[in-house]
């Protein structure tokens, strides 16, 4: 039996120690009716942090609750209620999609064969076609019409949309806002193509050498992270330091800020003050080597 919780995920304290590399003590949560992008530059511990949620590698520390319920004692309960969308589609590539269907409809107690045939029509998925036949972009709709076939509360998509052309990303956002509109559904969305965030997810989760930077809300980030722009002769190595990151050439310099009022205080009126991007703020932050 469920429990009743606001959290569909909730990832606590989480640690895994590797030779070369640690993810250190990682804390997020993700609301029900949300999508949450996790973004962070490759190798920061994205598909770690996923491999835990999913106990596919065993962690050091810390707990993963999903539903309410420990991700290890609850295990099958809880695979029931997720579906995966993967930069891969593991299935036989030999198999039509129907066949395959057959083969994994078997592993869901909720499995609906009316919605399944329902969203083959609505993703415009040939089901006699065999799974090695299909493009990128149709594997990925077709691990999420299996996926909403078994009535998942909580996608969990690891790099679902690189290597994809744009229009194919379009139509998979819609998608995806589509399918949040089922206020118990969520939608964890590991990527590092941020346009397609700002386009979709309610909130961000930011992974920088297995430390998490920020997790909040994608508007309140966007309020407060800002690019500094001005002349180089107003740069000194006490104004640098006051930057998360930046970029000088011999025209000027470009700088990321999360006090664009301090900024302002410190060098006046001759600059200018943007908006940052997602993309800015990850870049800048792993180039300047601020972690939180």
């Amino acid at each position: 039996m469920g429990i009743n919780t606001d959290n569909i995920l909730e990832v606590k304290n989480l640690t895994k120690n590797y030779k070369d590399f640690t993810l250190n003590d990682v804390n997020f949560k993700l609301k029900k009716g949300y999508i949450m992008g996790f973004i962070g530059p490759n190798g920061s511990g994205k598909s770690t942090t996923i491999n835990l949620i999913m106990n596919l590698i065993k962690k050091d520390s810390g707990n993963v609750k999903i539903f309410g319920l420990d991700n290890i004692k609850s295990e099958k309960n809880i695979k029931q209620r997720i579906g995966f969308v993967y930069d891969e589609t593991y299935c036989y590539e030999n198999l039509k999609l129907i066949e395959m269907k057959n083969i994994i409809s078997r592993f869901y107690k909720n499995w609906d064969n009316n919605a399944f045939n329902k969203y083959l029509l609505d993703f415009n998925l040939p089901k006699n076609k065999k799974i090695k036949e299909l493009s990128k972009g149709m594997k990925i709709k077709y691990s999420l019409a299996i996926a909403l076939s078994h009535k998942a509360e909580l996608i969990l998509m690891d790099e679902p949309t690189s290597g994809l052309d744009p229009v194919f990303r379009s139509e998979l956002l819609q998608i995806l806002r589509f399918i949040i509109q089922d206020e118990n559904k969520s939608i964890f969305f590991s990527t590092h193509i941020t346009t397609d965030l700002e386009k979709v997810a309610d909130s961000i989760t930011f992974i920088n050498k297995g430390k998490i930077v920020f997790s909040d809300s994608k508007d309140d980030i966007l309020e407060k992270y800002k690019i500094v722009k001005g002349d180089r002769s107003l740069i000194t190595d006490n104004i640098k330091r006051e930057f998360i990151g930046i970029n000088e050439n011999s025209f000027g310099f470009e700088a990321l800020t999360d006090n664009a009022e301090r900024i302002k205080k410190v060098i006046g009126k001759d600059i200018l003050i943007e908006r940052a991007s997602l993309e800015d703020i990850m870049v800048y932050t792993v180039k300047g080597g601020r972690n939180v």
